[in-house]
């Protein structure tokens, strides 16, 4: 896939030590990410840097890279390893790489070449992820429930309200229609993070 245009996003947790083995500057990612667009004939359109923690959702070029995605501005996102684009946790990684093809744009991990949804293997990929994922939901779920039956027990009263089923109804409702999360939570007033958990959750059901 010749003259794609790309955008290359990169991430460095700014709690590293220079004399750590696990440091690794964001300009060591750029080189040979640039490098790979150059082998590949892609047009490098603009460049993310984050220098904080991957498991912040609220990163700054985080959030326009997704912006810009929204926009079409860009055909590709290439990022270093998976674990540079997010350490959220996998229902929050295949959350976002879901979010990207939502909006026509394809991605690529360099270091994990498999992980990526431009060849025949797309599929196989995105099942896996969302394999993983339900696993992962799964053990959350277990966790949170013994935590409040513990709480319940000692008389504590914990957790915040469950999104209604009339809200959830609605959500779903939107994103058949097509409309992005960002838009979904500003007309039904639930929270991103809920609404693209909600989303991925109807996509593996």
């Amino acid at each position: 896939m010749k003259n794609q245009r790309v955008a290359i996003y990169a991430r460095v947790s700014t709690n590293k030590k220079a004399e750590d083995p696990n440091y690794q500057e964001t300009e060591n990612q750029l080189l040979q990410l640039r490098e790979h667009c150059k082998r590949e004939g892609w047009k490098i359109v603009g460049e993310y840097v984050d220098r904080e923690s991957g498991g912040n959702a609220g990163r700054t070029n985080f959030k326009k890279l997704f912006q810009d995605a929204q926009k079409r501005k860009f055909d590709i996102v290439l990022f270093w390893a998976l674990d540079r684009f997010t350490r959220e946790g996998t229902l929050k990684a295949l959350h976002y790489l879901q979010e990207l093809e939502h909006y026509g744009v394809f991605f690529f991990s360099y270091t994990e070449a498999f992980l990526n949804n431009m060849g025949v293997f797309r599929d196989v990929v995105i099942s896996i992820l969302a394999t993983i994922a339900k696993q992962e939901h799964i053990r959350q779920s277990e966790r949170v429930k013994a935590g409040l039956e513990r709480a319940r027990l000692k008389g504590k009263r914990l957790g915040r309200r469950p999104i209604s089923q009339e809200k959830l109804e609605e959500i779903d409702r939107l994103k058949e229609k097509g409309l992005s999360i960002r838009k979904i939570s500003k007309k039904t007033g639930v929270s991103r993070g809920k609404v693209g958990e909600r989303v991925s959750l109807r996509h593996l059901s």
